[in-house]
């Protein structure tokens, strides 16, 4: 991507002297979820939201329109210091945002157990600043809760998960679990990339190892 090989920013996360300044524009969104229809921004009165960081999130977003009981996905950047980047900016490594992809569904037909089950499976948590071959803070794993419930929901599956890992030969886990910052929506050319580019590029892969959702 951008300053491969000199960018100290691939590595760790920029202090807030360090970060790009942004702006105050938003990124336009679009009308309706290019796979279901549903709104992208709004009518989810009743449901419940989810916020992952799982490696690139054109991959990461199919993994949770695919999932039943899931009405809407959209991707964005996270858990960074600069207000509305752009996919430029948050690939320099200086807005220390992550790729991340919104998931909101139904709870009376699937649960937040089951989204960290997606999550857990899609990915290896364990590579710190990277994801495969995808070098860069902008790849890192992260869980952002949205309650209480969802943060005890998430500690004890990575606790569980990380025994399982652990039993397959893999190191800690590195996923950062924290409160849900804002969302910031990307551009609209990346919400629902694969299903309008199905041969496009998709760098997730996970370890194998199978998460139950009860643990």
């Amino acid at each position: 991507m951008f300053f491969r090989e000199t960018n100290p920013f691939k590595s760790r996360l920029p202090t807030p002297a360090e970060a790009l300044p942004g702006r105050s524009q938003i990124v336009p969104v679009p009308d309706a979820h290019h796979v279901f229809g549903t709104p992208m921004d709004s009518g989810f009165e009743g449901q419940e939201t989810a916020l992952f960081g799982l490696g690139c999130f054109w991959g990461a977003e199919r993994k949770y329109w695919e999932a039943p009981g899931v009405l809407s996905t959209a991707v964005g950047y996270s858990a960074g210091l600069t207000p509305n980047p752009t996919y430029e900016e948050v690939c320099s490594g200086r807005t220390g945002h992550n790729e991340v992809v919104r998931v909101v569904f139904d709870p009376g037909v699937t649960s937040f157990a089951e989204m960290l089950r997606i999550f857990w499976e899609s990915h290896d948590p364990t590579q710190g600043m990277a994801q495969g071959n995808d070098q860069g803070t902008q790849y890192r794993s992260g869980i952002y809760v949205y309650s209480d419930a969802q943060r005890v929901i998430a500690r004890a599956s990575m606790e569980g998960f990380q025994i399982r890992l652990a039993e397959a030969g893999y190191g800690a886990i590195t996923t950062e679990l924290q409160d849900a910052p804002e969302f910031y929506f990307a551009e609209e050319y990346h919400q629902q990339y694969l299903a309008k580019n199905p041969n496009g590029y998709c760098g997730l892969g996970g370890t194998g190892v199978s998460c139950p959702t009860g643990i």
